[in-house]
């Protein structure tokens, strides 16, 4: 026969056994950290992505896996050092078991190292992006379900070059990770059509004077590319249009997405016409879609007339986890091996067409040609010109001669 003494350790070590699995088989509530730069020049981009998280999870009543969903924000400025910041928080103090973001280019590049460092958690792309967050040297627990900058202008190159008849242009970008993605996105075809990009311009996120810029585009280019976002595409386009400019332009994905042309106050009449290439377009007349700009009109009275690719870009992330998590029951055990699994497999349909990913867990999804027009209140939007179907990383080349290219950068590619 047991002793007093005996049974009361007896039952401490069960209690402690019980503690130490039960809780975590019974967990009640999955947390969601999202991460979006609600700071600095892209403070516009980051607010609309939080509208696209939250919408998902309004429509899913903050439940999945039969669990509650606890969303915890974190904010960032687009730099690397602030989106490290922001997820140190959210996974090691916060302890959030999915994050989604981040945002801007180069705080994915950050992101995807980080995280190799915290494989308990999972990380969900939120719109970043740079081209190597995926394409090179992946994260196993990694994924975007959203395409990347060079996936995004699939095909702007080539009807610029033969519907647009522009030969030579010059390029305006800021310098970093994601307009260096974007403009290999236009010059893969612009290029191997003969078309030439005799200058690239080069500036900092945040940089407010364009005006050295602007005086130093030559005068015998046809076009004006350019890969601006925020506060930096309205300073560069008022600033032009101020100055007398009347080149046409190619506008990279952000620079005629509703954050730029749905800003109030600014009169950007001559855009109008300027092709462009994306993960959406404002007025495809397709039943999800329009069920999506309505859903995101009604929740955000306050929002943009049309769902920005930053909105668009998180509701999809943030759908794909609710969806995986629905199918795995919330099983987040062995450090989501169930979750992952699924996720690495998962096709589903979106409100711009069927997503899945590849061997790097790595969307490829339909991309959409644009041109900006205008509608019956004067309000700027993007029109469908024709759909790109499922686009894959590589941009339709064999993988091995399109890593062969090698890394992006301020001079790679060229075609002077």
């Amino acid at each position: 026969m047991l002793s007093r003494r005996s049974l009361m350790t007896a039952a401490a070590v069960a209690v402690l056994a019980w503690g130490a699995v039960g809780p975590a088989q019974a967990q009640e509530t999955i947390k969601m950290g999202a991460l979006a730069t609600l700071e600095g020049a892209f403070a516009v981009l980051g607010q609309d992505s939080m509208r696209g998280v939250k919408l998902a999870l309004q429509q899913h009543n903050y439940m999945a896996g039969g669990k509650k969903i606890e969303l915890i924000e974190g904010s960032s400025d687009a730099s690397p050092d602030s989106a490290i910041r922001a997820a140190k928080k959210l996974v090691e103090q916060d302890k959030v078991d999915v994050l989604v973001g981040p945002l801007s280019g180069s705080e994915g590049l950050a992101i995807k190292d980080y995280a190799k460092e915290h494989l308990g958690t999972s990380f969900v792309n939120g719109t970043s992006a740079a081209q190597d967050t995926t394409l090179r040297d992946p994260a196993p627990n990694f994924f975007r379900f959203t395409t990347d900058g060079a996936q995004w202008q699939a095909g702007l190159g080539e009807y610029a070059f033969k519907n647009k008849g522009y030969k030579k242009v010059v390029t305006v970008a800021e310098d970093y990770s994601f307009p260096y993605t974007q403009v290999l996105g236009f010059m893969n075809d612009f290029c191997r059509l003969g078309g030439h990009v005799v200058d690239k311009f080069w500036v900092p996120i945040g940089n407010k004077d364009y005006s050295s810029i602007v005086y130093s585009i030559p005068s015998d280019v046809d076009a004006i590319y350019v890969a601006l976002g925020g506060a930096d595409a309205v300073n560069f386009l008022t600033q032009y249009e101020q100055a007398g400019g009347d080149k046409p332009m190619i506008g990279g994905s952000i620079t005629v997405d509703q954050t730029v042309l749905g800003t109030k106050g600014k009169k950007r009449d001559y855009l109008i016409g300027t092709p462009s290439a994306g993960p959406i377009a404002d007025n495809w007349d397709n039943p999800e879609w329009k069920k999506f700009v309505k859903a995101y009109q009604d929740a955000f009275p306050d929002g943009f007339p049309s769902p920005s690719l930053f909105a668009h870009g998180y509701y999809i992330s943030t759908l794909a986890v609710l969806e995986s998590l629905d199918a795995v029951k919330g099983d987040l055990s062995n450090d989501q091996a169930k979750l992952r699994e699924y996720m690495s497999t998962h096709e589903f349909d979106t409100p711009t067409g069927k997503v899945h990913l590849d061997q790097n867990r790595q969307a490829v999804a339909d991309i959409f040609l644009t041109e900006v027009a205008a509608n019956d209140k004067g309000q700027l939007f993007n029109k469908v010109v024709k759909i790109i179907p499922q686009v894959n990383q590589t941009l339709g080349m064999d993988r091995d001669k399109f890593l062969a290219m090698g890394p992006v950068s301020r001079d790679n590619p060229s075609c002077p």
